[in-house]
């Protein structure tokens, strides 16, 4: 386990000599990366801004609750459990919000229990769609979002239904 905590600090230092070795001037290609960074967060802020406030307004307001009571029936019939749902519905919008339900889910039903190991799997098979396509689409040009948001929300779906599915025999 010690290794392990040195294993960045060390793969600093390699790229670092090797750096040094190329002769490269290394403060300059730091400041001319920066440089570059800085006109990526002016575009990505306002992507990013409003997927958050989205996020937050999607659970605050009540609709993911209500969402989830309502698609629960339909997911309990997919084997994905019913107490799992509203993780299911926010795992695409807020991996913080995501990793609070997991840690209740976890306290009310125990690490180990059948409906934890489910939440694990749809927690881990997922990904923030939103936040991943605000990023990835804020610097392009054509801005033709649904199709590849739709093949990542069922991609993720189908994760969870097979891991549910995985989880009844593990």
């Amino acid at each position: 386990m010690k290794f392990l905590s040195l294993l960045i600090p060390l793969l600093f230092l390699l790229v670092f000599s090797y750096a040094l070795r190329r002769k490269v001037r290394l403060y300059d290609a730091f400041t001319e990366g920066v440089k570059d960074a800085a006109p990526l967060i002016l575009t990505l802020f306002p992507f990013l801004a409003a997927i958050l406030m989205l996020s937050e307004l999607f659970e605050q307001s009540g609709l993911s609750a209500m969402l989830a009571s309502v698609l629960s029936p339909a997911l309990r019939a997919l084997g994905i459990p019913a107490e799992i749902a509203k993780l299911v519905l926010l795992k695409p919008f807020s991996g913080s919000g995501s990793t609070a339900l997991l840690g209740e889910i976890f306290s009310s039903y125990g690490a180990d229990s059948y409906i934890a190991r489910c939440a694990c799997v749809a927690y881990g098979s997922g990904e923030t769609v939103f936040y991943i396509s605000a990023v990835y689409f804020a610097r392009t040009k054509r801005k033709k979002l649904l199709k590849p948001i739709m093949i990542s929300l069922t991609a993720n779906f189908a994760a969870v239904v097979f891991g549910c599915f995985l989880c009844r025999f593990l």
